[in-house]
């Protein structure tokens, strides 16, 4: 696995092995997916969610590569449609809220898996039985995503007591039926089955003729991607798969461990974007 400031010249490399994992797909296009992550990826993480943004180039990289390849889609933990608004392009997928919800290019509103039937409200109903005032007391915000609940602790004053308070959340919702999953600095809370970025990857990738993809993540629901990637590369329906791990302090160990090729930050990310599209 390389790890990458940037994406350097081959002359730099002296294999070029970040050449041969993705020339397949720049070189037949059409039959090529580009799914990446948002937040941390695509975008800077930003101490407050809302204040996230997508670089002016990196938007201009994606509506390049929508003109030439069979698919760009963005996976992302945030709602399908603030994810487009983020992100600022409608001739892409979303899948958002990690799966729960799609987007598909020239798509209007998005549609809700249909495993969340009678199970919308699920994670709501829980968190409405936690006090508000105790949750800011102890330096978490809480972000309404309809099926999914998260709670924020970064930027809160004291980050290792916030983080206690969402481990003890974590376990009531556990035993209330809820599944709790961990990302940077944030809880989610989420209704059990149905969804996930591997899922969400799977669906992507079913059109026909796409038989190649790379996906880019820095969090740990994106090493979900990563496996279900693999296991397509290995039963034959991808003929090129490559992982690329976004790397950050606050990153899962496993991201550098199970990344293809790894690059520090989105402004790495970008330069392989970029390359794809010349």
């Amino acid at each position: 696995m390389a790890i990458l400031d940037a994406v350097p010249r081959e002359s730099e490399t002296g294999e070029g092995a970040w050449t041969a994992l993705l020339g397949p797909l720049r070189a037949d296009p059409t039959r090529a997916a580009i799914l990446t992550d948002v937040d941390g990826t695509l975008a800077p993480i930003a101490e407050r969610a809302e204040d996230a943004a997508v670089p002016a180039a990196t938007r201009d990289a994606l509506a390049a590569l929508s003109e030439r390849f069979g698919l760009v889609a963005c996976i992302s933990g945030r709602q399908a449609e603030e994810a487009r608004r983020l992100v600022g392009l409608d001739g892409i997928a979303y899948a958002g809220n990690h799966g729960l919800e799609l987007i598909l290019p020239g798509e209007d509103e998005a549609r809700p898996d249909p495993s969340l039937a009678g199970r919308e409200r699920q994670a709501a109903e829980f968190m409405a039985g936690i006090d508000a005032a105790a949750l800011a007391a102890a330096g978490l915000r809480r972000e309404d995503k309809g099926p999914i609940q998260a709670l924020h602790w970064r930027g809160a004053g004291d980050e290792a007591r916030a983080e206690s308070r969402a481990r003890e959340i974590a376990n009531a919702a556990g035993k209330a039926g809820l599944e709790p999953h961990w990302g940077r600095k944030v809880l989610e809370l989420r209704p059990v089955g149905g969804g996930g970025k591997d899922a969400a990857v799977a669906s992507l990738l079913a059109g026909e003729g796409l038989d190649r993809a790379v996906y880019a993540g820095d969090d740990r629901t994106d090493l979900d991607a990563f496996r279900r990637l693999d296991e397509l590369r290995e039963s034959g329906e991808l003929v090129a798969a490559v992982r690329v791990g976004i790397l950050s302090p606050e990153g899962p160990a496993e991201l550098t461990e199970e990344s293809d090729l790894a690059v520090g930050g989105p402004s790495g990310w970008l330069a392989i974007l970029e390359w794809l599209a010349e």
